[in-house]
């Protein structure tokens, strides 16, 4: 197949990190794949990564406003670079792929990795591109039922698959732990709480200082993974701590999985989420995670067992759990070894390509007329 995955930007995010990965393994199973930005800038982070693995990116810059040129501007490119499957990834993309792709004469594939709340007029665009694909695909149940309570699509089209991951890459490593902490500072015995994300209001990485605060000291550290906008209002909360000394925000990285081994317990106390690949990614690094209990999280984490839920906002109960894990390493141990046995058989890389090749096999042998009286399909 042709496949032409189409994003919003080739930025570093949830949804451009997904799709660059399935591209590779789609390129390692035989495919020929694009991919195509709607923002303005051809060379960010992801287009780097999917150059590397034989993936043609792609420009049509998005114009101000709502541009009706764009959807025409996408068909004439994927006509011409002859298009099998056209995968949109959230709802810019959806807004403008999925016309683009039925003017084509592709089959269309919609992935919604989060729950993406949005204003009346904007929803409606939505549910018209929505009416358009041919599978509109979810990251986990909990997003199926915002979906159909949202009326994001026929009903009839609807599929989970799970995101996946490397796990051959994201796994324990003891050599980049100590290289990692020598390199911070942090000594081999000091029990590291660790977060990695965009520095975001909806990340609330602000909480979890606040959560660390009564907790650090020269054996209990915390460290932040990431950039964003929220990068000067973290920094200067974490000068007034007075506990700067514990606490290393080292910017945004493209060595995370070098990262991940040197902390012994990942929190992530979003206020919003889907199905976040960092949490897929510290889980298979066998770390104990603390997350809040929204998006998907749920439907990934069985509390107590492959991890530990918290309330959004809920900063002493974040504090409290952050507190009982760093003092007890046999029962974070024990979690971690879980959680990764979980990953490993749920939400691997292969078992995610492997889901999407078969929606994409079926969309496209199916009549036009009869993809609509499709069943749902679930990929677990």
């Amino acid at each position: 197949m042709k496949i032409a995955h189409i994003l919003s930007s080739f930025g570093i995010g949830g949804q451009e990190r997904m799709a660059a990965e399935l591209s590779r393994a789609q390129r390692a199973a035989g495919h020929t794949v694009i991919a195509i930005s709607l923002a303005g800038d051809a060379h960010g982070p992801i287009g780097e990564t999917l150059r590397a693995t034989g993936v043609h990116t792609f420009v049509e810059k998005k114009g101000r406003g709502l541009d009706v040129t764009l959807p025409v501007r996408l068909a004439m490119r994927l006509r011409l670079e002859r298009v099998d499957v056209v995968h949109t990834h959230n709802p810019h993309a959806l807004v403008y792929g999925a016309p683009a792709g039925k003017l084509a004469g592709a089959a269309t594939v919609h992935t919604k990795h989060g729950i993406n709340p949005d204003r009346p007029r904007r929803l409606w665009l939505r549910r018209a591109a929505g009416a358009l694909v041919d599978a509109y695909v979810v990251v986990t149940p909990a997003l199926a039922a915002v979906a159909a309570r949202n009326r994001e699509c026929n009903p009839a089209r609807l599929s989970v698959v799970p995101n996946g991951i490397d796990v051959t890459v994201f796994a324990p490593n003891p050599p980049a732990r100590s290289e990692v902490r020598t390199a911070l500072g942090i000594p081999a015995e000091a029990r590291v709480v660790g977060t990695v994300g965009r520095l975001a209001p909806e990340k609330d990485q602000a909480l979890l200082v606040r959560a660390m605060l009564p907790l650090l000291d020269p054996t209990r550290q915390l460290v932040i993974v990431g950039d964003g906008p929220e990068r000067d209002a973290l920094r200067e909360l974490v000068r007034s701590t007075g506990c700067e000394r514990f606490i290393h925000m080292v910017g945004a990285r493209d060595d995370v999985a070098r990262f991940l081994p040197a902390f012994d317990v990942f929190a992530l106390p979003s206020l919003t989420e889907g199905l976040p690949l960092v949490l897929l990614e510290a889980m298979s690094t066998e770390l104990v995670v603390v997350a809040s209990a929204v998006g998907g999280i749920p439907d990934l984490i069985d509390h107590g067992t492959t991890g530990f839920l918290s309330a959004p906002g809920d900063c002493a109960g974040v504090s409290t759990q952050l507190a009982a894990l760093m003092a007890d390493a046999h029962l974070a141990e024990a979690v971690g070894r879980a959680a990764r046995k979980q990953v490993r058989g749920h939400h691997s890389l292969e078992r995610m390509a492997a889901g999407y090749e078969a929606l994409y096999g079926s969309v496209r042998s199916a009549p036009r007329s009869a993809r609509a009286r499709a069943p749902a399909r679930t990929s677990a």
